[in-house]
């Protein structure tokens, strides 16, 4: 009952694997599972094509067991006991010999070794299971074979052989007494992809059609059927599994074909660098899709051809060499080889990648100054100018923390008016002048500067020589400016003092200590024009009285420019101020203040307050003294002044009543200074009626301060507007109200319908759907009795029919104040007509003439409604109302 499976490696099924008489399970004992197996392999095999495979039971021991072939220039063994083909073998070229493998452990030494014989390919058969016991063995229990499994059929991909291709014959025990028909159905059979395998309905013989590819489809799963020839089931379906043997047809591919890594710079060996990555699509447990990489190339071989190393079965990229120097290599170039079959060169297939690594750059090479000695010159107090700049040259990669320069001065300038910021773009140390320069205290500076990366230099990295320079500075004389000192100059003086009185020396000094120059001063400001100022000496003299209480004096100050100009080419100048703090003496008298004031006719207290404002400071000011003066004769009989303070004083009248007027009283006012000054300063006192608050209610008082003539005379304008837009909006609402009571006098208040809405319901269809026989409006006495339109016979827009609705009896001559009744009587017959036409079609109208069954409209008549009344006044409305007159007021004719 064993079965034969055609393929490209056939194993025997194990002996010995049942239970051993008795019930007990056989001990475990390491070994081939046979000692004899038999392979078919097919008719051409091609180089590296699997062909068969062995199986051995360690036990569970664990050692590592060898396999070696007895024929190794024509077969090779793996360690999963897969044999293949070295070379290209046909049947002629098999070997008549039983192949002899050998398994060794490589532990104790222990050997094993099992036979191979190979057959060439046979169709081998598969049976259904049998379903009946063997009746001739009485008193052994024999097992119904159910289920069976199938060993799969294993067939090689991309053959090349003839097709159909025979792989198994299906048979079935009942086809010795009776014809059966065999068929596969699943993938690959009947279902997609369809086509591929085909079994003979006769002979059960399944064959693939064309070649199989692993990569596409790895395995089918097809069910083998055999029924009779009316269709009926002779058998139970057998499933049926064939695996497609993978072929090394597939080269390695990379991930991508160029990777890009980096490594710093100086790194130990040891290093990771970079990962790459392939995949081939080949079976990955057979030794088909087994990668293995190494590195075919390294471009530049510098310092050595061996800098990195590739983890043959990761792909990990490490360095294994010191000796990376950015500055010499930035960039390596390694050409990565990717092969399967584990990398055996002569059977695997390969494929190759470029793997770019870059350098990176670390601080391992300080600035060096491209000169020990720097020069440069600068004029004195000039400050923010360059006055050298410091190259530096420095290996590390350009525009880097590593690269970029800093400058620092240790030397040379304790006052710090130096400074050497650098460049962003060049790198340079621009050394510059921060603060001013004086050529008579120093002419030259000898500085130290250092250059420093913007980073700590790399361990084992130490600064050379060539990081340090010396700059020296010339410094150039200018001609500098004259300096007042002090400036500003300040001096005290009495006010007063005369004109062509000399004041002080204001002189300047020239700092150009080493140029024999002369000084010329001028005039640059003063105010006041009170001063002048000798061209060569310096000499300050008054031209004119100097006054404290001028308006160009702030807080008893004075102050005046001048100018210091010298005789260098160019000539240059300086000015100074001089202060002139001015001492009050007392030239000036008071005055009254207030000078204008109000007061009532009876005044009510009959008291003004009065003070004194003097020009001068104290003691020349204050306290004052105040009197009335002798003439005219009436101010001291109508007034009297009485003395509050030191600086007040009260003016009362002495009469209980003063005319309205203006008045204006003499005041003699003298202050307190050494020799006082005295003054006689009017009071202008405006005496007015006064309202019951004190306040003046006299027209002069008002029109003093109302409006102008020309605000007056806009205000009456507007006023009379306003009267004339008040008239014509009074005679048009009479009007307007003429006409409302016209109106109503034609209307009933009773019957007036203005408010009332009249809804109709009915749409009628246009003209065309009309069927009218106009003639009648012509001859209404004509129309044959038998013409007209039977009740039964109706318009297709008309309403549904109903029973005839009996109509209301309409007065033939309605009252005329009855008018609203009539029409809505009117409208209610319209509506409760069936047979009435839509309000928009073609009415038809009785003829009026003899023989109308109508009333006369003169029965419209108004003598029953009102005709007592008089009308013949709406003659008087115009022409519009006449109608109405006659209608109204007219005889019964």
């Amino acid at each position: 009952e064993q079965s034969m499976i055609r393929g490209p490696t056939i194993i025997q099924p194990l002996p010995g694997l049942g239970p051993e008489p008795g019930g007990t399970l056989p001990l475990c004992r390491p070994g081939f599972s046979e000692d004899v197996y038999v392979a078919v392999v097919p008719e051409s095999t091609e180089k590296g094509q699997p062909l068969f495979n062995v199986k051995f039971v360690n036990c569970g021991q664990g050692g590592l067991v060898r396999f070696e072939c007895s024929n190794p220039s024509d077969f090779r063994i793996e360690a999963d006991g897969v044999v293949y083909a070295l070379r290209p073998l046909t049947l002629s070229t098999l070997p008549t010999v039983p192949l002899v493998i050998v398994a060794r452990d490589e532990t104790n030494q222990q050997q094993w070794q099992t036979q191979v014989r190979l057959t060439p390919p046979g169709l081998q058969e598969i049976w259904f299971p049998s379903r009946q016991t063997d009746s001739s063995s009485i008193g052994q229990l024999k097992r119904m074979k159910r289920d069976w499994v199938i060993p799969p059929i294993n067939v090689p991909e991309n053959s090349r052989g003839e097709f159909p291709q025979d792989l198994v014959r299906i048979r079935s025990d009942n086809d010795k007494n009776r014809s059966l028909r065999y068929s596969v159905t699943g993938p690959g059979a009947d279902q997609p992809p369809t086509g591929i395998f085909i079994i003979h309905p006769i002979s059960g013989e399944l064959s693939v059609m064309k070649p199989l590819d692993r990569e596409h489809i790895s395995n089918f799963h097809l069910r083998a059927h055999a029924v009779d020839l009316n269709g009926n089931q002779v058998e139970s379906p057998i499933d049926i599994v064939i695996n497609v043997i993978d072929m090394n047809d597939n080269r390695p591919e990379f991930i991508h074909q160029i990777w890009n890594g980096s490594v710093p710079e100086g790194s130990k060996p040891g290093t990771f660098v970079m990962t790459v990555t392939s995949v081939d699509k080949d079976d990955p447990k057979t030794a088909n899709g087994m990668l293995r990489y190494k590195i075919g190339s390294q471009n530049p071989e510098s310092p050595t051809s061996n800098m990195f190393t590739i983890n043959n079965k990761t792909g990990d990229i490490i360095t294994v060499a010191a000796g990376l120097d950015r500055e010499k290599v930035p960039q390596y170039t390694l050409i990565i080889q990717a092969t399967d079959m584990e990398g055996n060169p002569m059977y695997g297939l390969s494929n190759t990648a470029t793997a770019v690594i870059r350098v990176t750059d670390i601080n391992d090479n300080p600035p060096e100054f491209t000169a020990e000695m720097f020069f440069g010159e600068v004029p004195e107090n000039r400050v923010n100018v360059i006055v050298a700049n410091l190259t530096v040259t420095d290996k590390d990669q350009p525009n880097t923390l590593a690269w970029k320069a800093v400058y620092k001065i240790t030397g040379g300038d304790p006052t710090g008016r130096f400074s050497v910021p650098t460049d962003p773009t060049t790198n340079e140390g621009l050394v510059t002048v921060v603060k001013p320069i004086d050529y008579e205290i120093s002419r030259t500076y000898m500085l130290t500067v250092v250059a420093v990366n913007e980073v700590s230099l790399a361990r084992g990295i130490y600064s050379p020589r060539q990081s340090t320079a010396t700059v020296s500075i010339r410094v150039i004389d200018v001609n500098e400016s004259p300096y007042f000192d002090p400036n500003p100059k300040l001096i005290k003086l009495e006010e007063g003092m005369l004109a062509e009185s000399s004041l002080t020396t204001f002189t300047a000094q020239d700092p150009d200590r080493f140029m024999q120059q002369s000084i010329r001063y001028t005039r640059l400001s003063d105010p006041a024009n009170w001063l002048r100022i000798d061209a060569n000496t310096g000499r300050i003299t008054t031209i004119a009285v100097l006054d404290r209480e001028s308006p160009y004096v702030k807080d008893n100050m004075y102050s005046a420019t001048f100018l210091a100009s010298d005789s260098g080419v160019p000539p240059a100048s300086g000015t100074g101020t001089l202060q002139i703090s001015l001492l009050d003496i007392n030239d000036n008298a008071p005055h009254v203040y207030p000078q204008e004031t109000e007061m009532c006719k009876k005044p009510e207290p009959n008291g003004i307050n009065i003070t004194a404002l003097d020009g001068d400071l104290n003691p020349n000011a204050g306290p004052f003294a105040f009197e009335l003066a002798n003439r005219p004769a009436d101010v001291r009989r109508n007034w009297t002044i009485t003395r509050l303070s030191g600086d007040y004083a009260q003016l009362s009248l002495k009469i209980g009543f003063l005319e309205s007027g203006i008045y204006e009283i003499p005041i003699i006012i003298t202050d307190s200074g050494n020799l006082p000054m005295s003054n006689t300063s009017y009071l202008r006192v405006k005496v007015c009626q006064c309202d019951h608050n004190g306040d003046c209610t006299d027209q002069q008082h008002i029109i003093a301060a109302g409006l102008g003539t020309g605000a007056i005379i806009a205000i009456l304008l507007c006023i009379i507007i306003l009267l004339i837009l008040v008239l014509l909006f009074v005679v048009w609402m009479k009007r307007r109200d003429k006409e409302r009571q016209a109106k109503q006098l034609l209307i009933d208040p009773e019957d007036d319908v203005r408010d009332n809405i009249l809804k109709y319901d009915e749409e009628g269809g246009g003209e065309e759907d009309q069927d009218y026989d106009l003639s009648q409006l012509q001859q209404p006495d004509t129309i044959e009795p038998d013409t007209i339109k039977p009740v039964g016979i109706r318009r297709m827009d008309e309403r549904p029919l109903h029973p005839e609705p009996q109509y209301p009896i309409r007065s033939a001559a309605p009252h005329p104040g009855d008018i609203g009744d009539f029409i809505n009587e009117g409208l209610k017959a319209a509506d409760n007509d069936p047979t009435a036409p839509p309000y928009d079609s073609l009415l038809v109208f009785d003829y009026e003439g003899s023989g109308s069954t109508a009333g006369s409209l003169s029965s419209l008549n108004s003598s029953s409604s009102g005709g007592d009344q008089d009308y013949d006044y709406l003659n008087d409305w115009g022409p519009r109302f006449r109608k109405l007159a006659d209608m109204y007021g007219g005889s019964d004719d």
